[in-house]
């Protein structure tokens, strides 16, 4: 491989199409090449000791690295401001991943309750089996999040915009309080992408991805990452005796004194890539490094046709109302000019008069909206959360999360605004007659 270029003064679009990669030396081909291969053949027996025992970098099996893997991990690093990354099957994969490189049975997780379902029942439910509990709060409501730190307490999880609800995170004042209760702190940044905000900037510890949605951007490709800014100190308390005690797993390799703000990263890709295996494939990741390539272009339109809609939709008689952080009317307005200046992003949240019934209705008469269970796809698409995806809840726990029988949750596609415009009418005269 030829020597990497030192990117770290371009700006954004560039790193998109540039960070992590370097021409191959067989054939110097401009697109990532896809490493098809399950292994990779050392060149002495010296070399294979070294790069399994850790001494020395290089790759073994694809299920731990691989060089496609590697090249996205790199770009989604760099375009997070972070250290490094690692690559997952999905964005729970990613979420798993953390939970299980950080946490042991007895310890516990505060998590804010404004999340998407799916992680939600995986710390609500699914860990309880393994003796790891989490406490839900409001992630506007700082004393009762400082009231739930406990002597365990080893992660806080929150959205930088809740799903479906589109709460915005204070990342600042919930960094202060964790900061000085030695918690690290991990914030899904999907719906706005690093294009849109930064949370490493305003305190995050660990930044994650579902990268199937808009990173992604096509619906293609399941995927997830992980990404850690070394801002963490491991080794200060006792608390993560994963990262600063010796591993038997590894020679008794202590991985804070060995890989220091980088220890996260490497026993989560040393063990928990290897003993779990939520690996993306490079097939994917080759797919999902599509997406990056125009991810800043894509986002502006976007958010330009969100804001649209969810200015027009406020506007309908026939519509309750609106959630999007561009409205004025939006509780976190003010809070995500300032952590999202381009904008918050394409899911909007609104109700229809006359509640699940008519929700349904509308949903089933739009043409251009595809009704599934997904967000961040160049295509605009809708669903039901309360039947659908957080189903799982009941009546109580859906109005603590905000969650109403008459929520839709559009996510904004790029296509063309006045056809947009023209699908949501055409559903509202077949409702509204």
């Amino acid at each position: 491989m030829k020597k990497k270029k030192n990117l770290k003064l371009f700006d954004f679009n560039t790193l998109s199409l540039h960070a992590g990669q370097n021409l191959d030396t067989d054939f110097a081909s401009r697109a990532l090449p896809i490493y098809q291969t399950t292994s990779y053949v050392f060149e002495n027996s010296s070399e294979a000791s070294s790069i399994f025992n850790l001494e020395k970098d290089g790759h073994i099996y694809s299920r731990i690295s691989n060089p496609t893997v590697a090249t996205l991990e790199e770009r989604l690093a760099s375009l997070e401001k972070g250290i490094g990354a690692i690559c997952t099957s999905s964005g729970q994969a990613a979420l798993h991943l953390t939970v299980a490189t950080l946490l042991n049975s007895g310890d516990h997780i505060i998590s804010s309750n404004r999340i998407y379902g799916g992680s939600r029942n995986l710390l609500g439910l699914t860990l309880k089996r393994f003796g790891i509990n989490t406490t839900f709060v409001d992630p506007n409501n700082f004393k009762d999040i400082k009231k739930n730190i406990k002597k365990n307490t080893k992660l806080f999880f929150a959205e930088t915009l809740g799903n479906p609800g589109l709460e915005i995170l204070d990342i600042e004042k919930v960094s202060k309080i964790m900061s000085d209760a030695d918690v690290p702190i991990l914030v899904d940044n999907t719906i706005p992408t690093p294009y849109l905000c930064n949370p490493f900037d305003y305190g995050a510890n660990l930044v994650m991805h579902s990268i199937t949605k808009f990173i992604g951007g096509h619906g293609i490709a399941v995927g997830g990452v992980i990404i850690d800014n070394g801002s963490f100190d491991w080794n200060k308390t006792k608390k993560f005796k994963t990262l600063s005690q010796p591993y038997p797993g590894y020679n008794n390799l202590n991985f804070y004194e060995e890989f220091g703000p980088g220890a996260f990263l490497s026993r989560a890709r040393a063990e928990g890539l290897r003993d779990f295996g939520s690996s993306l494939s490079p097939q994917n990741a080759f797919y999902i490094m599509l997406g990056v390539e125009t991810l800043g272009p894509r986002m502006m339109k976007h958010v330009s046709n969100a804001e649209y809609v969810a200015s027009f939709l406020s506007g309908k008689e026939e519509v309750a109302w609106v959630k999007h952080p561009s409205l004025r009317s939006h509780e976190g307005h003010k809070l995500a000019s300032k952590i999202m200046p381009k904008g918050a992003g394409a899911i909007i949240s609104f109700g229809l008069k006359g509640g699940r019934s008519v929700a349904i209705k509308f949903i089933e008469n739009l043409r251009l909206f595809s009704h599934l269970a997904n967000i961040g796809d160049a295509k605009s698409l809708v669903i039901h959360p309360a039947s659908t995806t957080h189903a799982q809840l009941n009546n109580e726990e859906l109005k603590e999360v905000g969650i109403t029988e008459d929520l839709i949750r559009l996510s904004v596609g790029i296509e063309d605004l006045d056809d947009l415009v023209k699908d949501i009418n055409h559903a509202l005269s077949k409702v509204f007659k």
